[in-house]
């Protein structure tokens, strides 16, 4: 919810930074680490500045303490480590700078390294065309804390994204993070111990699939928030792993994603013409799956909400899941008595969860049009919470949501058209 993200071998072609690059089999001593650090912190920013297109900027295996965060302005820059777990930035020392590494640029690819610690976002890039995240880690070590960076991989304001073979840990936002960017695929990724784990805001045009969200406290999430540059829709998530979703949120109080509830697995907030299609949810306490409005979340800008603005869920199509468990113990006070009132102590709220927001401007007879509809095929059970009534006749007919909607396309981005 809320949310906006080539020069060769560092060190093995520069003799004066060995000393820093190569791995040691114990721990140097602290003030010639330090110096070491500091010297491949100047090294490495210096390139950063000096990136022209073609740059490919190599760091090998080794863990960096760095005080700085990293900034890169320029087109068709490469940053490639030795390997996911074998070349890590750590930014736990962070003095200056609010991100690790902050990209504002085209054809920009990071791959085969870990950032962590960062004193805020972990990855950020801001406004650019044809963006490739290939098996990238961002985490905070300490735990989950609301003092950890928001986003960990947060592409803003971008097109043509791919992020693929990634990892993402301890976000107090979100761990994978897509917002008001149009054209992206997310896949064969992991979000792990963040408060949302893989989230598109605001975004045209997203695929999310094969990644794995667990222990999160919402698993993957498609919003669209008033007062930002575009409206979202078309998405499509499927063939995931989202499963026991139910860790407490550690989000900031006032920020939007402090309203997401533990345990909710695949959550669709004020956003149209989602997918969600041969996933397995399981075990997400609240419920598997949320679909819900602006309106219900209790989060409200001060600014107010701009006019123009859709808070309702239009056009979701809900099919051909596997569901498990799930339900059984929903967060907060309301959905726990929800709960109970319809299916008793022992009981569970279903699959499921729609929070009864409808535009009822559209309505004829009652009915939205065909293809505004929430439509959820027969292999989950439905819950309306009437949330406008303030959950007072809620209900479990589930013959209104037995529809079908046109499928989407496939997401097709530029470099893998490039590629085929």
């Amino acid at each position: 919810m809320n949310k906006a993200l080539r020069v060769v071998a560092l060190c093995g072609s520069i003799g004066v930074l060995l000393s820093a690059c190569t791995k040691t089999d114990g721990p140097a001593p602290s003030a010639e680490k330090a110096s070491a650090d500091a010297a491949f912190q100047k090294k490495l920013q210096e390139q950063l500045l000096d990136a022209k297109p073609g740059s490919v900027i190599e760091i090998p295996a080794g863990t960096y303490h760095l005080s700085s965060g990293l900034t890169l302005r320029g087109d068709g820059v490469t940053i490639r480590g030795a390997g996911m777990d074998k070349t890590i930035l750590s930014f736990k020392g962070q003095v200056t700078g609010p991100e690790g590494l902050l990209v504002y640029g085209n054809g920009f690819t990071i791959e085969n390294l870990t950032i962590e610690d960062s004193k805020g976002d972990g990855l950020k890039i801001n406004d650019g065309d044809t963006i490739t995240v290939r098996k990238v880690k961002v985490q905070w070590t300490g735990g989950p804390k609301v003092t950890n960076g928001a986003y960990g991989i947060y592409p803003v304001k971008t097109k043509n994204v791919l992020i693929e073979d990634s990892v993402a840990i301890g976000a107090s936002d979100a761990g994978i993070y897509v917002g008001q960017s149009n054209g992206v695929i997310v896949r064969r990724s992991r979000a792990e111990g963040n408060v949302a784990g893989i989230e598109i805001e605001n975004t045209v045009n997203a695929d999310v699939y094969e990644n794995v969200a667990t222990n999160n406290t919402g698993g993957i999430l498609v919003f669209n928030m008033p007062n930002l540059s575009q409206a979202g829709h078309s998405t499509r998530v499927y063939k995931n792993k989202v499963e026991k979703n139910n860790l407490g949120n550690f989000a900031a109080k006032g920020t939007a994603v402090a309203s997401v509830p533990a345990g909710s697995g695949i959550v669709i907030n004020s956003n149209s013409k989602v997918e969600i299609f041969d996933n397995d949810v399981i075990e997400n306490q609240t419920a598997n799956v949320i679909i819900s409005s602006y309106h219900s979340t209790g989060y409200y800008t001060e600014k107010g909400v701009a006019a123009g603005y859709d808070p309702y869920p239009k056009a979701i199509y809900v099919y051909d899941n596997r569901f498990k468990g799930g339900g059984d113990s929903p967060d907060g006070l309301d959905l726990k008595a929800l709960k109970i009132a319809m299916y008793g102590l022992s009981g569970h709220l279903p699959d499921v969860l729609w929070d009864g927001y409808v535009d009822t401007r559209l309505m004829v007879k009652g009915v939205l049009p065909a293809d505004q509809r929430i439509c959820v095929q027969k292999d989950a059970d439905v819950l309306n919470a009437d949330g406008p009534n303030k959950y007072k006749n809620p209900s479990k007919d589930a013959a209104p949501f037995r529809c079908e909607l046109a499928k989407l396309p496939p997401v097709t981005i530029a470099q893998l058209a490039a590629q085929s």
